[in-house]
């Protein structure tokens, strides 16, 4: 199985539109609740709509009943927009105990929830990881993330 990525040294390569969605997930992770990690990460995606939507992770004392900020993202989207796909999705975040210099990719639970939203929309997402500062990658598609994924259609 191969893939493809688009690498940039910095944020300042990126196409405006790029670089405006990443800087919103770059803010959004100011308002991540990670009192116990110390590792916010923000989530901001562009609609079809043209509307943007974010999202952060939110951690809670009774571990591991928190979520994800592309998880939170997606319920956001969804409820708010019922039935509109995601052009791209940036992600980001703020490692309050170290570095936040390279991009970081979705776990295993939202990688399946970003194939399952695709294909529920009939369109792939588009990915933007960065980290606060550095490396930028994009991904066609985020299904990318999970090859042999499962789908609904294994249900059927």
């Amino acid at each position: 199985m191969t893939f493809t990525y688009m690498e940039y040294p910095s944020d300042e390569e990126l196409q405006p539109g790029d670089a405006a969605l990443l800087e919103k997930a770059r803010t959004a992770t100011k308002d991540a609740y990670a009192p116990y990690s110390h590792f916010r990460v923000g989530a901001a995606a562009l609609l079809n709509n043209g509307r943007i939507v974010t999202g952060t992770n939110q951690e809670n004392a009774s571990f591991p009943a928190g979520i994800c900020a592309e998880r939170t993202l997606l319920s956001v989207a969804s409820n708010l927009y019922p039935g509109i796909a995601i052009d791209s999705m940036a992600i980001s975040y703020a490692n309050e105990t170290g570095a936040s210099d390279r991009p970081i990719f979705p776990c295993g639970i939202c990688r399946q929830s970003l194939q399952e939203f695709s294909q529920r929309t009939n369109q792939p997402i588009r990915l933007i990881v960065s980290g606060l500062i550095g490396i930028v990658y994009i991904f066609p598609e985020a299904d990318c993330l999970l090859p042999l994924a499962f789908t609904p259609d294994e249900l059927h």
